[in-house]
C-alpha cells in the first residue's frame, strides 16, 4: 500500500476523521459522539495528520507536541477497510519520526480492553510505564506506554 501522510488540509478531511473516530473503538465504548470527536480533531493545540492512498482516506493521527508529555500520540485511527494493512504502523512511525526530531520520548495511552492496539504498540517497541485506573470510564484503565531513544539529559546535551 502506497501511503502519503500529511497535515490535515480541509474541513471535509476533519469530518472524515470525526466520522471514523466516532464509529470506532475505543471511542464507541467511551460514548464519544461525532461532535466530541470533531472537537478533538480541530483542537488548535494538536497536530493532525491524514493517511491517504492516492485520494482514498485510510486513517489519521493526532499528536501533541506541547506539555509534560511532549510527543504524546493522542489518537491513531485506521479506516475499517484498511485495518491489518500496516496503516496504523505507518502512522505511528510517522509520529515517532516527527517527535524524535525534538525529544527522545514518544508516549501514548491504550485502553485496557483494546488488546489489538496494545499488541501493535508492543510490537513497535512501546513499553507500559503506568496504569491510569478508571481514567476515562469506570471499569476501564488506560495504559500509559513509552518508546524512547535515550534520556532527556543525553538528548539535549
Amino acid at each position: 500500500m502506497q501511503l502519503t501522510i500529511r497535515p490535515i488540509a480541509s474541513a471535509s478531511e476533519s469530518h472524515l476523521c470525526a466520522e471514523l473516530m466516532s464509529s470506532s473503538d475505543p471511542w464507541l465504548t467511551f460514548r464519544r459522539g461525532y461532535d466530541a470527536c470533531l472537537g478533538r480533531i480541530t483542537d488548535p493545540t494538536r497536530e493532525v495528520y491524514v493517511a491517504l492512498e492516492g485520494d482514498v482516506f485510510r486513517g489519521f493521527l493526532i499528536l501533541c507536541m506541547t506539555g509534560a508529555f511532549t510527543g504524546y500520540i493522542q489518537t491513531v485511527a485506521v479506516a475499517h477497510d484498511a485495518r491489518g494493512l500496516g496503516v496504523g504502523s505507518r502512522l505511528v512511525a510517522f509520529a515517532e519520526e516527527r517527535t524524535f526530531r525534538e525529544t527522545p520520548n514518544v508516549f501514548l495511552c491504550v485502553s485496557s480492553f483494546n488488546d489489538r492496539a496494545r499488541a501493535l504498540y508492543e510490537r513497535l517497541g512501546y513499553e507500559p510505564i503506568g496504569r491510569l485506573k478508571d481514567y476515562l470510564m469506570r471499569g476501564h484503565d488506560e495504559i500509559l506506554m513509552r518508546k524512547t531513544i535515550g534520556s532527556m539529559a543525553e538528548f539535549f546535551a
